[in-house]
């Protein structure tokens, strides 16, 4: 690692950080100025009408400052770089376009999930591919699949980011708090495990935009992400976890807890008969908050769940180890769901409050559900 590596990491870490404090705040009078709000009703129960463009701060400082990254003089190992990002920026902005008008209008889930198969066809289409997987128990990679089975394989590891940081946008701060750990954890591995110094400057970025948006959006928020950020930052983990290599079971361990949450509730939704991506108080958050823990501590919990498993995915090279990490994980994570749903059962029905206006659903880009 050199002086100019550690100058590039202070530099990108700050313009992402500084960026997203100084907009963040605009974000909030921008938002309520354009209609841009969450109102309180039904599942959304926080106390007053509040600003859901907050994803605008982190979006437009993740991009600057991943393309400040690309001047630093680092060394870059991947000839296909400027593709790929072309890609993660191409698709982050779709999103994010997508998101606002989602946030302003509130789209059905049909062109919700459009959208996403959309935004992951750009991934694609930048060469930002699962090409194989590496086998734990014998260290050697996969034979090369068929061209369209490692699409497939992208396009669902893509959504299943996008709607698991969009679900998990619960409680103030959660979402945000989550995706930097997430973050943090990428860059560290990428970094100094895989010594990809130019490609660890963008989880970086992503890392200083989360941790700028946070003060404004920890309990009592004022300012949500919303949509417009919630899809960029599903979408933006989802492609790091890909570009570079080696970075998936990273995402994995340290997004376990919310990635099997999401799975949990459409088996629980379509055992019941009902809409797997219609909303309910059924995600694990919702159930420790009616169980009587406050926002704070289920969101730091949060933290530190995430941070244990991510910091176990850094400090063991053995790819053996770090499936036996995730079984453990998942079985952790199946008793503490089979505790919650006999300690915490979801009531018959939610009334809404306030304003009358269509519940929104868990589909991909109506999750501020406080």
């Amino acid at each position: 690692m050199s002086g100019q590596d550690i100058v590039a990491f202070v530099v990108v870490f700050l313009v992402a950080l500084g960026l997203a404090l100084v907009l963040t705040p605009a974000a909030q009078r921008l938002g309520l100025r354009w209609q841009i709000v969450d109102r309180p009703r039904g599942r959304h129960q926080h106390g007053r009408v509040t600003s859901k463009f907050g994803g605008m701060a982190m979006f437009v400082a993740f991009i600057v400052a991943a393309l400040v990254a690309q001047f630093m003089p680092v060394v870059r190992t991947d000839d296909q770089e400027v593709i790929r990002l072309t890609g993660l920026l191409l698709g982050s902005l779709f999103l994010f376009v997508f998101g606002l008008l989602d946030d302003r209008y509130e789209f059905s889930a049909l062109p919700q999930y459009i959208a996403q198969l959309l935004a992951a066809g750009i991934a694609v289409l930048f060469l930002i591919i699962i090409e194989q997987f590496n086998n734990p128990l014998t260290g050697s990679s996969t034979p090369d699949w068929p061209y369209i089975v490692t699409v497939t394989i992208t396009v669902f590891w893509l959504g299943f980011m996008m709607n698991t940081v969009n679900w998990l946008d619960g409680l103030d701060g959660l979402a945000a708090g989550v995706c930097a750990v997430a973050s943090l954890m990428i860059f560290i591995h990428a970094a100094f495990r895989l010594d990809q110094v130019s490609v660890s400057l963008l989880p970086l970025a992503l890392l200083g935009a989360t941790l700028g948006f946070l003060p404004y959006n920890f309990h009592p928020a004022r300012v949500f992400m919303g949509s417009n950020g919630a899809l960029v930052i599903g979408y933006t983990l989802g492609v790091l976890g890909i570009i570079g290599g080696a970075k998936m079971a990273t995402v994995l361990l340290v997004m376990g807890l919310p990635l099997l949450d999401v799975v949990w509730q459409i088996v629980r939704r379509l055992s019941q008969g009902t809409n797997p991506v219609q909303g309910d108080r059924g995600h694990v958050h919702y159930r420790l908050l009616d169980l009587g823990l406050s926002q704070r501590q289920i969101v730091v919990g949060y933290y530190v769940f995430c941070t244990i498993f991510g910091a176990i995915a850094l400090v063991t090279a053995s790819r053996l180890f770090k499936l036996i990490a995730l079984l453990v994980m998942g079985a952790v994570i199946a008793v503490g769901f089979a505790i919650l749903s006999r300690r915490s059962p979801l009531p018959a029905s939610i009334p809404e409050t306030g304003p009358v206006s269509p519940e929104p659903d868990d589909s991909p880009a109506n999750s501020i559900s406080r």
